[in-house]
């Protein structure tokens, strides 16, 4: 392999992950003016796996408002105080108007574990609680009135978790309850609330960092093609995907490095720099 060569590799990976970077900001024009949730179980999970979106969605001309709803305060190494402080900075470097977007819940019902298995009425609770209180669990709405929320778009993971920690799990099985019963009795009526979920992928497209980006972009399109060609069911559920170029991939880091503090251990060390959830986000819609 000659000179030019080998200097021509990193320009051309570079220019590949800004070309893909720049490419994912046109496929999300939905996602605008909206109020939005993201919805995690412990402090940090918004950094290591969600910076991508948020870093896009909270961007100035988007015209969202973002807030975080965080289950634990990750005390599972008596730390939970340190790591609330830690959130809020970490989504503030992320993008978040105000430390007051951010709620983090210490509470007996979600500890956080690896081996704990939280409750899908609790989850569903809380979100009935915040964003639709006139919800009345085990009471039949008026089936004239259609379903209200406070909220447009609800973020979180999917069924695998990405990482399978049960808790991640529990966020999405409690975020599908909580939307079944605010439409129960509804049909006809379109849910106030969409429901976007990150996808989970392979252990070995996990480490790849910015290269997945082209392949989930190529994979997303395959998908559209073959949802398209089914007449009855139209061109399916609406994927977006929110890719870091070099700089927002350094913010991802910094709200590791410089926030997130007490969490940098040897192993995420590895994970901010080669993790594909760091660049590449790719959310399904689910409802």
């Amino acid at each position: 392999m000659d000179y030019y060569t080998i200097l021509a590799i990193p320009i051309l990976i570079s220019t590949l992950w800004l070309l893909t970077a720049n490419l994912s900001r046109t496929s999300h024009p939905h996602f605008t003016n909206k109020s939005i949730v993201l919805l995690i179980a412990h402090p940090d999970d918004e950094a290591m796996f969600f910076s991508p979106t948020l870093l896009a969605l909270t961007a100035p001309n988007s015209g969202n408002h973002i807030k975080i709803l965080c289950l634990s305060n990750g005390n599972a190494d008596g730390l939970g105080k340190t790591r609330e402080k830690e959130l809020i900075a970490s989504g503030q470097i992320l993008g978040l108007r105000s430390r007051d977007d951010i709620l983090v819940l210490d509470s007996p019902d979600f500890v956080d574990g690896m081996n704990t298995v939280w409750e899908v009425e609790k989850v569903a609770q809380v979100l009935r609680q915040a964003f639709s209180p006139q919800q009345k669990k085990g009471k039949e709405q008026k089936t004239t009135d259609g379903p209200k929320a406070t909220i447009d778009i609800l973020i979180t993971f999917d069924r695998f978790g990405v990482s399978s920690h049960p808790n991640h799990i529990a966020l999405y099985h409690g975020a599908r309850h909580w939307l079944n019963e605010l439409m129960k009795g509804k049909q006809g009526w379109r849910c106030p609330v969409e429901l976007h979920l990150l996808t989970s992928i392979s252990i070995t497209r996990k480490y790849i960092s910015f290269l997945d980006a082209p392949l989930t972009m190529a994979l997303g399109f395959l998908s559209k093609l073959k949802s398209s060609r089914k007449s009855e069911r139209g061109a399916g559920r609406k994927q977006a995907l929110f890719v870091n170029d070099m700089w927002q991939w350094r913010l991802g880091q910094q709200a590791m490095t410089r926030a997130h503090r007490s969490q940098m251990r040897w192993f995420r060390w590895g994970w901010i720099t080669f993790g594909r959830y760091m660049v590449v986000n790719d959310l399904k819609r689910e409802l």
